[in-house]
């Protein structure tokens, strides 16, 4: 993207967004890593290689990639996201859950207590997890500026509503508020697929009651 064409989609974003429209952000499945998983599958001394920044600030896309097994099946290319974490988390589509024959519950990020465990294996090492497998819970980030001058809290649960041929509403979204992210919602392929969304498509923020 050239300078100009950031410009020009910066200035859409800020006009969209005081419309009330958010920038979706497809997430295909990926992984966190802690410290410790990290050195296990690729050696101690190791560190991720930044391969592009996300949207959120801070949020990247590393070059590394494992491969996650399941009791049934298995994904190689599996892209970790950084920086590192305190616990490992692996975000799957249920889609991607039938496959490789684990179950993930809709979770919050962070959350992964009781929550299916898999095998990954790096160029230097495997790990079993015992936990750690979730379907994120679709959700948008707010910055604390924008839901203060839009009625906005923390966790407040909203709804979106999508437009076009597959439109319609999706329900039960968790607004995630501060001052460090950028405006945009996170959802996974199937709920993509489901509406015929993309990343970069604009949904709108319904307040509930």
């Amino acid at each position: 993207m050239t300078r100009e064409e950031a410009f020009v989609k910066e200035c859409v974003d800020r006009v969209m967004n005081e419309l009330g429209y958010v920038e979706v952000g497809v997430s295909n499945h990926h992984i966190h890593l802690s410290q410790a998983d990290f050195f296990q599958l690729f050696g101690r001394g190791a560190t991720l290689t930044k391969l592009k920044d996300l949207k959120q600030p801070g949020q990247y896309a590393a070059k590394e990639c494992i491969a996650v097994e399941g009791p049934k099946g298995r994904f190689d290319k599996v892209r970790i996201l950084g920086p590192l974490r305190s616990a490992t988390q692996l975000e799957l589509s249920v889609t991607d859950g039938f496959r490789i024959g684990v179950k993930p519950p809709v979770r919050e990020s962070g959350v992964l207590d009781a929550s299916p465990g898999l095998t990954l294996v790096g160029p230097a090492g495997s790990v079993q997890i015992p936990q750690g497998a979730i379907a994120a819970l679709r959700h948008v980030h707010m910055p604390k500026e924008y839901a203060d001058r839009h009625g906005f809290i923390d966790r407040e649960i909203v709804s979106v509503a999508v437009p076009g041929d597959r439109g319609g509403q999706m329900d039960h979204v968790l607004l995630r508020v501060s001052p460090n992210f950028a405006m945009e919602m996170h959802v996974d392929v199937d709920e993509a697929n489901g509406f015929s969304l993309t990343t970069g498509s604009y949904v709108k923020i319904i307040k509930r009651g």
